[in-house]
């Protein structure tokens, strides 16, 4: 059962320490204790009983909620992203262009580069564009 009782000090390791974290830790982990020996009854063996028992309860959303955790929510980064390679891409290739034109002026290769080099700001617009849907 010392698989049990790390998955529940994993899910419950942002919740800031508190006697009803320290409940609800207990209260879960008896919970899943009883669904194993539950399981095991009924034919499973332990490994598989202990397996089953985390998958079927799932994530801590719902009991973080009720102790009332806050967890920082993800800044969204993607707009930014976008831009960065926007500025990124147009130095690359005004670098391209510079060293093609200042070394051989007669033969205009900056093309080739540029159409690698747009995939970036592409992929993140496309990033962008389904994030926001």
């Amino acid at each position: 059962m010392k698989q049990l009782t790390q998955h529940v000090q994993a899910l419950f390791k942002d919740v800031p320490d508190s006697e009803q974290k320290e409940a609800v830790k207990q209260e879960v982990l008896q919970n899943m204790e009883e669904k194993v020996w539950d399981l095991m009854e009924q034919g499973k063996n332990e490994e598989d009983a202990i397996n089953k028992a985390i998958v079927e309860f799932g994530d801590a959303s719902d009991l973080t909620n009720e102790l009332g955790v806050r967890l920082p929510v993800k800044k969204d980064t993607t707009k930014l992203n976008l831009w960065y390679s926007i500025w990124g891409s147009s130095l690359i290739i005004a670098l391209f262009i510079f060293i093609n034109f200042y070394y051989t002026p007669d033969v205009i290769w900056f093309v080739y580069p540029t159409f690698a080099v747009l995939w970036w700001p592409l992929s993140m617009y496309f990033y962008w564009k389904r994030n926001n849907d």
